[in-house]
């Protein structure tokens, strides 16, 4: 990862408090699942985004970032969809005012990446806040 990224990913993980989690899974075997619950015992707020479920961990979900009231206020948009949908939620998140988009290990849209950026959102893709979470600690100990 490069330097500029690793900044980025700690600045978000530094001041984020709610992620936006777009393509979540009430599944505790798809790595959505996983990474939620990781974000949530790091004591981040964690908002379920799919059409498929009611409830992910305990919480209600939404079936598209529209949907979350706006008294809601999310900081990071996390997206768990293929390249070929990120960009669409990378708009979304960038109506809404969102902080920062997310890409996760895999999900890379350097168009959506580069419009992201110029509305001035901090933008990781490619990356997994939960492996960033584990890195951050053992770079601490």
């Amino acid at each position: 990862m490069s330097d500029a990224t690793t900044v980025t990913a700690d600045r978000i993980l530094d001041t984020a408090r709610t992620f936006a989690v777009v393509g979540a899974s009430a599944d505790p075997g798809r790595p959505s699942y996983g990474v939620m619950a990781t974000l949530l015992d790091h004591g981040y707020e964690v908002i379920p985004v799919t059409p498929t479920a009611d409830e992910v961990h305990g919480r209600p979900t939404y079936p598209d970032l529209a949907s979350i009231p706006e008294d809601v206020e999310v900081d990071v948009v996390d997206i768990f969809r293929r390249s070929d949908h990120a960009g669409t939620h990378v708009d979304e998140a960038i109506e809404r005012g969102t902080a920062a988009v997310w890409l996760q290990l895999g999900v890379v849209d350097e168009a959506a990446h580069d419009r992201a950026t110029a509305a001035g959102l901090d933008v990781v893709m490619d990356r997994c806040p939960a492996i960033e979470l584990r890195r951050r600690a053992h770079r601490a100990a």
